[in-house]
């Protein structure tokens, strides 16, 4: 009993930490006003990387030896592990989901930041068709938060693009 005592104060520590970890990633973000699109896939990549890591680590055969044993003792605390290690997998399937949704935009970052306005233009029917596709079909990136996010970050590229074209004109 007083080691599985000891177990249930590491799992307690590691339950706080992992909730801390997603009331952060649900936050609001703090972004500039004119960032663009590549900051959105830069977003997500650095968010999968970090529950990436999380669930490497809670699938760590350490991990693996406390928990067999608090569900030898039958604890109490492997309640909230379970629902915390569930919401972390969706966490970090909704990153990896968005990451690869998100790089199917990437061929139109290049042209939206470096080409003349009217190049510039060439590419906004192909680019909405992708944002449409993704909206269509991503179990994650469809809500209108993620799409309203999205397409401003567009339009600042698009704005910072044209602003830059005018003051070399």
């Amino acid at each position: 009993t007083e080691v599985t005592e000891k177990l249930e104060e590491v799992m307690m520590i590691w339950i706080k930490q992992i909730r801390q970890v997603l009331v952060e990633s649900e936050q609001m973000r703090r972004e500039a006003d004119d960032i663009g699109p590549s900051a959105e896939l830069e977003h997500w990549k650095s968010r999968m990387s970090s529950f990436n890591s999380l669930l490497d680590e809670i699938k760590s055969s350490r991990v693996k030896k406390i928990i067999s044993i608090l569900q030898a003792a039958r604890s109490k605390t492997l309640k909230q592990w379970k629902e915390l290690d569930g919401n972390i997998t969706i966490a970090a399937n909704e990153a990896k989901d968005n990451v690869r949704y998100l790089y199917t935009l990437d061929k139109f970052f290049g042209p939206l930041a470096k080409a003349s306005p009217v190049t510039m233009m060439e590419h906004v029917p192909s680019l909405m068709n992708t944002v449409c596709m993704i909206y269509c079909t991503s179990p994650y990136y469809n809500t209108s938060e993620c799409m309203t996010s999205l397409l401003l970050k567009i339009t600042n590229q698009m704005i910072n693009t044209c602003k830059i074209y005018l003051c070399e004109g």
